[in-house]
């Protein structure tokens, strides 16, 4: 279980869940999937779990009383949201999912899934309608429009550039349907909700696993590179200005910093490769990659080097391919957020929006424009020696990262 200080535990992790399953169809895709069903035994192993990382909790008494709030504040946005569809007007429409990009693995292979079960689970005449835009701005555009043309009632918008989707606000707003601003939070628009994860604590979270593990290996000053995310996604802001507030007074020296133009792996390989022609492969002690995609660019370039060992990398996301290199010591740290309660969460509140209620949510976030109602979720921190706490709690399997060239590093983590 995670005890390390920086990483906060949502101890009622389990417990959320069980709140959030109470409750109550151009790269386009109409779902009508049935939501899977949930154990008893499975709620009992993810609850076990989280007790069992509460008791074996060996924090400073400052970080257990943070770890308890970032528990009640996730529990009580759980509890929130799945409160808003039990009682409606019984409505029935099409909903639609507009995500930005399929690079990142978790779009296509939770999110979408999640939110499509869930929406059937809570409105069995209700159609989803899925589209990716591929990092593309102004497909997100058209397939919006779209979606608006088709009857949607209700969007539910993932941005890929955070001011541009302002113009895709407003035509909702003109035809007066709601949109949930999903996972990133959309600029200076009239958006109904915003549903995510506290992104500062994510960049807080990478920055001081980071300094932590540094200082443990005796290291006390020199040069980091930092890889943040793309400049259009407001989130990676957000995990840059976390970061920072870490890194700043950490000792450490940022000796080289860049954007990665969307989020792309091959983008991030070409910002190190030029952060070690500048510092010098031999002077860099440690490397702020914002997600697994951006880390393992970063990792790429540092191998293409002939850098060994490795310097300590974080990420975020729990990527398949992000855990593995954690388990073989490449990476190492990720950023768990459980997007089972995101999805479901968004997918609760479109239901609720749709029969025209309003979702009870956990605080308001500015926008630039308004104090936008929101439902903030808590993210954790993932080193070598949790990686099982996210098969744990059926975020992956473990066939899904044991295959045969990692199995021998499973079974040293205690993975099987």
């Amino acid at each position: 279980m995670i005890t390390r200080k920086y990483a906060v535990r949502v101890t009622a992790l389990a417990c959320s869940a069980v709140v959030l399953m109470a409750a109550c169809g151009s790269n386009t895709k109409s779902s009508s999937t049935n939501a899977p069903a949930t154990t008893t035994a499975a709620v009992a192993t993810t609850a076990a779990a989280a007790t069992t990382a509460a008791g074996a909790a060996t924090t400073t008494a400052a970080t257990a009383t943070t770890a308890a709030g970032a528990a009640t504040t996730a529990a009580g946005a759980a509890t929130t949201v799945a409160g808003t569809a039990g009682s409606g007007s019984g409505a029935s429409g099409t909903i639609a999912l507009l995500l930005p990009e399929s690079a990142t693995a978790r779009y296509e292979s939770q999110d979408h899934p999640l939110f499509a079960a869930k929406i059937t689970s809570l409105c069995a005449a209700c159609k989803v309608i899925e589209s990716n835009a591929d990092q593309d701005a102004a497909k997100q555009q058209t397939q919006a429009e779209a979606a608006l043309t088709n009857g949607a009632k209700v969007l539910v918008l993932d941005p890929v550039d955070a001011q541009a989707a302002a113009s895709i606000v407003k035509l909702a707003n003109d035809k007066k349907v709601p949109v949930v601003s999903y996972d990133r939070l959309i600029q200076n628009a009239k958006v109904d909700l915003y549903i995510s994860f506290d992104n500062e604590q994510v960049g807080k979270l990478q920055a001081q696993a980071l300094v932590d593990k540094l200082k443990a290996d005796g290291q006390t000053s020199g040069d980091l590179v930092m890889i943040n995310g793309s400049p259009t996604d407001s989130n990676a802001a957000a995990f840059k200005t976390g970061a920072h507030s870490v890194i700043d007074t950490s000792g450490f020296t940022v000796a080289a910093e860049t954007d990665t133009v969307e989020w792309k792996p091959e983008n991030a390989q070409k910002d190190m490769d030029a952060a070690i022609v500048k510092i010098g492969k031999d002077n860099i002690i440690g490397v702020y990659a914002a997600n697994d995609g951006t880390a393992g660019g970063a990792i790429a370039a540092m191998k293409a080097a002939g850098m060994s060992p490795l310097p300590p990398v974080t990420g975020q996301d729990a990527e398949v391919a992000g855990l593995q290199r954690i388990l073989i010591g490449e990476q190492y740290m990720t950023v768990y957020k459980a997007v089972k309660l995101e999805a479901e969460g968004a997918a609760t509140a479109a239901i609720a929006l749709l029969q025209g209620q309003t979702p009870k949510t956990t605080g308001t976030t500015n926008n630039g424009s308004i104090d936008v109602p929101s439902i903030i979720l808590t993210p954790v921190a993932i080193t070598k020696d949790t990686v099982k706490d996210v098969i744990a709690d059926g975020f992956w399997k473990a066939s899904d990262i044991c295959t045969p060239a990692f199995a021998s590093a499973c079974t040293a983590a205690g993975i099987s």
